[in-house]
């Protein structure tokens, strides 16, 4: 009697066994779409929120050209939050039926009416991080057309904005009042596909600001993979 109640025990605890490693197995092969944000409470209690001044800033590009929200005054600002090895950025950048990108598109068609600054927060040795002639090149190849791109490698500019994912976007307007804070588009996944059925924010914002009315949209929740800081 003894050894059949040792005996079923032992069992009982070897099926436990069993499905605590294949637990603890599934745990390790579970993909993580998107890493937590390295952002504290703080630095995201204090980002900006629309219909506030933009907070200033002066940033280098990879050309050495140095560029500030008060030189860009009367002008309107994009500030495109960008990681090259992101599958959500290469969404928007991926050439769509022999076009451009989403993105490069947009480069193209507000040429001359905004000022596009692709900023790149990635910490050296952090996925994303390029040298300035590592992130030329692979603006060229892309056939992309912001008017700079700003190497963030500190975080900074970054942390001053809140910026959480890429793609992430920051529209100012000429008076330097922060027009649109959030994400390109509606559609959260990291298929180009989706693209074609979502709602471009940023078209939206950056339309209804040239023309002078209000942006309908103004805030929404940023998708994508974390900002490298």
């Amino acid at each position: 009697m003894a050894y059949s109640i040792r005996r079923k025990l032992s069992l009982l605890l070897a099926g436990l066994v069993v499905i605590v490693v294949a637990l603890a197995g599934a745990v390790f092969v579970v993909p993580h779409l998107q890493e937590e944000v390295k952002l504290t409470p703080a630095e995201l209690s204090a980002a900006p929120t629309t219909g506030a001044p933009a907070p200033a800033f002066t940033a280098v590009d990879t050309r050495g050209a140095s560029h500030s929200l008060a030189a860009y005054r009367g002008r309107w600002v994009v500030l495109e939050w960008f990681n090259h090895d992101c599958p959500y950025t290469k969404k928007h950048y991926k050439d769509l039926d022999g076009g451009p990108g989403n993105t490069q598109a947009m480069q193209r068609d507000y040429a001359n009416r905004v000022v596009w600054l692709s900023v790149v927060s990635s910490a050296p040795g952090k996925q994303g991080f390029t040298t300035a002639e590592e992130a030329d090149e692979l603006t060229r190849k892309k056939g992309a057309a912001p008017t700079a791109v700003i190497r963030d490698t500190a975080g900074t500019l970054g942390r001053l904005y809140g910026a959480r994912n890429t793609p992430q976007y920051a529209i100012i307007d000429p008076q330097g009042v922060l027009r649109y804070s959030g994400a390109i588009d509606s559609n959260s996944s990291s298929s180009a596909k989706s693209i074609a059925g979502a709602t471009n924010y940023v078209r939206a914002a950056l339309d209804a600001g040239l023309a002078g009315t209000p942006i309908a949209v103004a805030q929404t929740q940023p998708y994508g993979c974390d900002v490298k800081y």
